[in-house]
């Protein structure tokens, strides 16, 4: 697949959630181009490791992912802790996440 094709694609995304492996992926065009491993401990979703493949760099599938997911712990009414960097980092340029994070927590974040 071309460049121009991702480019293409990157727009129809999709992040679905695999819980028997705890993580959550984004398809593009049904191949899997990254993915947020967690661990789930009740109503708590810790956010632990972020990665887009190689080939998917640079199509600003790593924010679409976090996005995702985030929007997911908060439809499902979870407290998410941002161990992974790239999450924590995305929550604290988009503050309207900052929420989803317990308050009593934040500090631990830097958020």
């Amino acid at each position: 697949m071309s460049e121009a094709d991702h480019e293409a694609g990157a727009t129809e995304s999709v992040v679905v959630d695999i819980p028997a492996e705890s993580k959550f992926e984004i398809r593009v065009g049904g191949e899997r181009a990254g993915m947020v491993l967690y661990q789930l401990n009740g109503q708590v979703i810790s956010l632990m490791h972020t990665e887009v493949a190689d080939q998917f760099q640079g199509l600003g599938l790593a924010s679409k992912l976090a996005r995702g997911v985030l929007d997911e712990a908060r439809d499902r009414g979870l407290a998410v802790l941002p161990y992974c960097p790239y999450i924590k980092s995305w929550i604290a340029k988009h503050p309207d996440y900052v929420d989803l994070v317990p308050q009593d927590r934040r500090a631990q974040f830097d958020l």
